[in-house]
């Protein structure tokens, strides 16, 4: 399955967002298509074999749209971008022109709103030819794209927002050119020849505007987007064949050798070869303090050399790099629907069809009761105006473009609208130790052998030890080969090398069969430990972890690894707990590091000694109430709690986390970790920090306020204005909605959602 961002040009509603989406699905291969009316956005899921993307957009065009490939580093190109500058300057010259025609006939058309006699107001400014004269290029050249558009939904059997505005300013034009051309026929029914011109002129040069101050509003909803792009370097210091010279930055290719000098950007990722520096990261991780460089050190692009100089090779480059990826990310979650936004979807479907239908029941009614064709007419162009669901197609995507631009600002990658939505109902969030709770970088604290110091034996053990940890992928082991260098220990060579997931590692080093691994471990293949249990309680009562031994199946030595917390694991974690979680670790550590760990940052609730494979099934029994046997016996147990099934998070960095990740509600993986975490992830903190968690969590919880806020803004003004423009207070004050004042209303209900959705950008991350 492959997939396909594309941007899209032409609408002007969530129904034409609807339709757009029902074309791209009808094309046969594509499997999954979200539309995105806020992001302007198609997200498509298709099979190559069966279609491609020439047929998706030609099936978009069929429908009336347009649509180009949205490029995942740099956004539209330049003629894209010409395109839609040209568009805005055609649109406020056709503002302009309608706001200046409107003005006249306003005035013109005041002593017939009034029923007064204003003689400060010349009367050839309401003399019906005149308005007709002024009113025809309002709506046929500044109100022509409702026209266009709403046919386009007419042969397509669809109706849209344009279809309710161009029905309803063009009623009322219609109405008044036969009112002027033939004054007459209202005149032998006891009518004033009144026409309504400035309705329709003023009706289309409102939704003008409305649409470019949301225009202007929905721009800067990806602030975002814009902002990270521009961090990118635009040219590189690159030595090829002994020359310095500055390419542009689409120029570097993988492995070339690039030079920063002190207040430089990097231009692209790599691994530093030279020299030494502070980089200031803090643009793409959030992280205040610079971090030291050194050889063997990776660098991002986009970040910013802080003191010194230094040669790096490139590792990733163009859309490959990390900034690139980043920005793909928040486009795609940019572009996704939160489930919530299903009710808005369901509602607009069958929205339009439902006005029509309360437009032509009003004007039967009015007509009927009153006899008054005037009066039936106004009424059913108030309704068809003021019900245009344009806003209710902004309130939820431009939220979640503003919520995740600011998560991306903030140094935390929301993958999508679901996960943005669902984080705000998390329950529970299980936390792994190693590389989350902790640093992630183990340090060698003690180390006894059976048979002491004598003829080297340390040195000997601890060579075949770490030998074997060489060839493993986890901390523990990094934190062996580390302290045997330190002791200036040479390796030699592993063979049979083996790993046994959640218990330790074996392989053939010299003629020797080395295991090391957990107590459980060595007991299960039975080796028996207890000549070093003294060591071993003393320990792990510390909070650190301990490993044994064995050669040759004997026991031959103990060692005892310590991994420093973070520095603001204690106090997220009190944070999370403040916001009402409960806070659990899954560790694969034994019952009394893993208790000494949890003591130190506030946690009660413990599954120690779990198996990788196990990680999964416990996240499984948390959400469904199912039994499980890793239970530790600290109070309130979980597996002792009577409790329903819960929304659960889970935080990890490693390999063995991403099953766990994959089957959690949200899945928080720690940037700091491995790819594969990250892939199964649904949110990404890219700093490692835990606090990013908590302000994860509050930014979902505003952001749900935040649509929840839209969604009533965009109700309101149907609820309230649909019944009063079709005249429910007539019977009871004498009053009926004015179309000008609906056509406001309608308006300004979309510039009120965007408005209050930008202010989520004042949003503060802050833990309590």
């Amino acid at each position: 399955m492959d997939n396909l961002t594309l941007k899209l040009r032409g609408m002007s509603c969530a129904g034409c967002a609807n339709n757009v989406e029902q074309a791209i699905l009808s094309v046969p291969g594509v499997i999954d298509c979200n539309v995105n009316f806020g992001a302007e956005q198609a997200s498509i899921n298709y099979d190559s074999k069966l279609t491609n993307l020439e047929k998706i957009q030609a099936a978009i065009e069929a429908a009336g749209y347009s649509s180009f490939s949205l490029s995942e580093a740099q956004g539209e190109d330049d003629t894209e971008t010409a395109s839609r500058l040209a568009e805005q300057q055609e649109l406020i010259l056709k503002l302009k022109t309608g706001g200046v025609i409107s003005i006249f006939l306003f005035f013109g058309s005041l002593p017939m709103m009034t029923g007064l006699n204003l003689p400060f107001i010349p009367s050839f400014l309401h003399h019906p030819w005149l308005q007709l004269v002024l009113t025809t290029p309002v709506e046929f050249w500044c109100g022509w794209s409702f026209f266009r558009n709403g046919w386009k939904s007419l042969k397509h059997h669809t109706a849209t927002m344009d279809t309710l505005i161009a029905l309803g300013t063009g009623t009322a034009y219609l109405y008044s050119l036969v009112v002027t051309l033939f004054p007459g026929l209202l005149i032998s029914q006891g009518l004033e020849p009144h026409v309504y011109y400035e309705v329709a002129a003023m009706v289309v040069t409102l939704i003008l505007l409305g649409r470019f101050l949301e225009s202007r509003a929905r721009g800067k909803t990806s602030e975002a987007i814009r902002k990270l792009m521009g961090l990118q370097a635009k040219t590189a210091r690159v030595i090829r064949n002994d020359v310095e010279m500055d390419i542009s930055i689409a120029e570097v290719r993988i492995n070339d050798v690039i030079l920063v000098r002190p207040g430089e950007k990097i231009p692209v990722d790599g691994e530093v070869i030279e020299g030494a520096s502070t980089v200031d990261e803090a643009m793409v991780t959030g992280e205040s303090l610079p971090r030291k460089k050194l050889p063997g050190d990776e660098v991002i692009g986009a970040t910013i050399n802080k003191t010194g100089s230094f040669k790096f090779r490139a590792t990733r480059v163009g859309k490959d790099t990390f900034l690139a990826q980043i920005v793909k990310w928040v486009q795609e979650a940019q572009g996704s629907k939160a489930p919530i936004q299903r009710l808005a979807d369901q509602v607009t479907g069958w929205f339009v069809p439902a006005v029509i239908a309360i437009a032509i029941t009003t004007f039967v009614i009015w007509f009927n009761i009153m006899g008054n064709l005037t009066l039936a007419t106004m009424t059913t162009v108030g309704v068809l105006i003021i019900a245009c669901p344009c806003a209710l197609g902004l309130a939820t995507p431009t939220s979640v473009m503003v919520g995740t631009g600011i998560g991306a600002e903030n140094g935390i990658l929301i993958k999508g609208a679901e996960s943005l939505e669902l984080a705000h109902k998390i329950q529970i969030i299980v936390l792994d130790k190693t590389g989350t709770l902790t640093q992630g970088k183990p340090t060698v604290t003690d180390f006894v052998t059976v048979h002491g110091t004598a003829n080297s034996n340390e040195l000997v053990l601890l060579q075949l030890a770490a030998t074997v940890e060489r060839n493993s992928e986890h901390p523990l082991a990094e934190a062996v080969v580390q302290y045997a260098k330190s002791q200036e220990v040479s390796l030699a060579t592993v063979n049979n090398f083996l790993a046994i997931a959640g218990s330790g590692v074996q392989g053939v080093v010299n003629d020797h069969l080395v295991q090391i691994g957990t107590q459980r471990w060595l007991t299960e293949i039975g080796i028996n430990p207890d000549s070093l249990q003294q060591y071993q309680l003393g320990w792990e009562s510390a909070g650190k972890t301990v490993i044994f031994i064995a050669v040759d199946g004997a026991l031959q030595g103990i060692m005892a690894i310590s991994d420093a917390l973070k520095p603001s694991s204690a106090q997220a974690v009190k944070a999370l707990q403040n916001l009402g979680l409960e806070v659990v670790m899954l560790t694969g550590d034994n019952q009394q590091t893993a208790d000494a760990i949890a003591l130190q940052v506030g946690i009660n609730q413990v599954f120690a000694q779990v198996r990788p494979d196990q990680k999964a099934a416990i996240i499984q029994s948390l959400q469904s109430n199912v039994e499980t046997l890793h239970a530790t016996s600290l109070p309130n147990n979980l597996n002792k709690t009577n409790r329903k099934s819960q929304i659960v998070a889970m935080v990890g960095d490693g390999i063995n986390d991403a099953p766990a990740l994959a089957q959690a509600d949200v899945g928080i993986a720690i940037g700091t970790g491995t790819d594969i975490a990250i892939a199964a992830s649904d949110i990404t903190l890219i700093s490692g920090d835990l606090q990013g968690i908590v302000t994860a969590i509050q930014l979902s919880r505003a952001t749900i306020n935040n649509i929840q806020q839209n969604l009533f803004f965009a109700f309101i003004y149907n609820i309230i204005g649909i019944p009063i423009a079709a005249g429910i207070l007539y019977p009871i004050f004498g009053w009926l909605l004015n179309p000008i004042i609906a056509g406001a209303a309608m308006a300004f209900s979309s510039v009120s959602v965007v408005t209050n959705a930008l202010r989520l950008r004042n949003f503060q991350p802050g833990v309590k």
